[in-house]
């Protein structure tokens, strides 16, 4: 009898708690739903993957909320997301050059949009479109970052593409960043073998918005870090004419195997000690013809 009472006591506390669970709930998004209210002005930004991003998610500047997500959709040309954005007005002084970012709260928690403030004198207006986005990071990008390839802002203005070959492209792989001065400006788009000329071509993928890259610019292959991914560097040549869709780049250099480093170190290391020791012999031989 006294086992089946607190088996009831359990049950009865369980239910409590459960219903004020609920409430704490309801009351949460009450509050959320009354900071719609505030007066607000809206403005827009694209991104490529909103991932979870869902309406009323917070809007936050270093990590204060200062409005909202009012509306999620696909936009015209339906190759980006448009979401709208309502701002508090007392938030009104955000530079035109700032950068909007899709995160998530801890690990598995709900997704939001940050907003990282840029330097422009000029400040958004209302109606007006924040032109640098980062998306929602995938579980395959956030690895690709642990692993050293990192990640750019969103090319939303589009692309134009360039070709390159090389005799030897090591593990390169179609994603692979394509970097200027070590910082993402592109991707290759594809990595395929010329059956003509028996080496890989390589089509690179260039945000428009380094479209000022010489035409006599050389492309090389390196590895981030020992061990790490490949991916395409551009070198800026003199030129005064500008790569353009469809140019082939000319001046490339190939991937660089492991076996072969190896080989310039032992080759280098084999060539100094041989000189080092051929010196005294010739030294010795001019003596002893003196002699």
């Amino acid at each position: 009898m006294t086992q089946r009472r607190s088996y009831g006591l359990g049950t009865g506390l369980f239910i409590v708690f459960g219903f004020a669970a609920l409430v704490y709930l309801a009351t949460q998004t009450s509050s959320l739903s009354s900071s719609s209210t505030r007066d607000s002005y809206l403005v827009t930004a694209h991104f490529s993957n909103v991932g979870q991003l869902k309406d009323r998610a917070p809007v936050k500047v270093a990590g204060v909320r200062i409005g909202e997500v009012r509306s999620v959709r696909l936009g015209a040309h339906g190759d980006v997301a448009d979401v709208e954005l309502a701002i508090d007005k007392a938030y009104a002084s955000i530079p035109v050059d700032s950068v909007a970012s899709i995160y998530t709260s801890g690990l598995l928690g709900d997704q939001y949009v940050a907003i990282s403030y840029g330097s422009d004198s000029k400040d958004l207006q209302p109606g007006s479109t924040l032109q640098l986005t980062r998306p929602a990071q995938q579980l395959e990008a956030m690895l690709g970052k642990f692993m050293g390839t990192g990640d750019g802002a969103d090319a939303i203005g589009g692309t134009y593409e360039v070709s390159a070959d090389f005799s030897n492209v090591g593990n390169l792989s179609q994603g692979a960043l394509v970097k200027l001065a070590g910082v993402a400006v592109g991707s290759v788009s594809s990595v395929t073998v010329d059956p003509a000329r028996l080496n890989a071509h390589v089509i690179l993928s260039i945000d428009k918005r380094y479209n000022q890259i010489p035409d006599d610019s050389s492309a090389a292959i390196f590895t981030n870090g020992l061990l790490g991914p490949r991916y395409v560097e551009l070198q800026p040549g003199g030129s005064p004419d500008m790569l353009k869709n469809g140019d082939q780049m000319i001046l490339t250099q190939s991937a660089m195997q492991l076996e072969d480093l190896i080989g310039k170190f032992m080759v280098n290391g084999s060539g100094s000690g041989s000189a080092a020791k051929s010196a005294p012999a010739t030294s010795s031989s001019a003596s002893d013809g003196g002699h």
